[in-house]
């Protein structure tokens, strides 16, 4: 396996550890007695929106989709469709984010919507990155050339990020602050109680 396809797995892994945190914690969150720690959410929110969506995405966009549709003409209804489950997957994020501020606001009202939301969510981007990697990369695989997976591991490394200043570093401050708020088995935070009074 070469450099750039270990990188896209990683992030892929990556996302994936905090999707299964958010459903977990979903799925918890409907215990009306158990009122959740919602920083929680919204870091693991801002770490789907900033990573996948934001730097990901489009990284896949412009170098690895870019790349198989120019050598590979017959990969275009796949490649045409990934993308449109990119831009897809950004107006689900924002969905996600409308209801975690409902939820949290209307506690313990909302959560059945959210944990919903967040499974529908979970499901659309496993889908998304299976096809990725069952589908896109044994053809990128086959198509690309070395000057062309070079790039795509340049853009995909880390060093030059264009997206608002944010570097590596900034997503993996994030991700620790996921693991130290989030309880376990998510996390190593504190277990969500039952509030003294409501």
């Amino acid at each position: 396996m070469n450099k750039a396809v270990r990188l896209l797995r990683d992030e892929h892994r990556s996302i994936t550890a905090v999707l299964n945190g958010l459903r977990h914690l979903a799925h918890q969150s409907l215990d009306p007695a158990v009122r959740p720690r919602f920083e929680v959410f919204r870091a693991m929110l801002h770490y789907v929106d900033a990573f996948p969506e934001r730097l990901h995405h489009p990284k896949e966009d412009g170098e690895l989709f870019a790349r198989i549709a120019a050598r590979a003409p017959d990969a275009l209804p796949l490649v045409d469709r990934l993308r449109a489950e990119h831009a897809e997957g950004a107006g689900r994020i924002r969905k996600l984010a409308r209801l975690l501020a409902e939820f949290e606001v209307s506690w313990p009202r909302g959560a059945r919507a959210f944990a919903s939301a967040v499974e529908d969510y979970c499901a659309f981007h496993w889908n998304h990155m299976q096809a990725e990697e069952r589908e896109l990369l044994p053809l990128a695989e086959r198509c690309l050339s070395p000057e062309d997976w070079r790039a795509i591991e340049t853009a995909f490394s880390g060093n030059d990020d264009p997206i608002a200043d944010l570097r590596e570093k900034d997503f993996s401050e994030l991700f620790t602050r996921i693991v130290t708020l989030a309880p376990e088995p998510v996390g190593l935070g504190a277990r969500w109680r039952a509030p003294a009074s409501r």
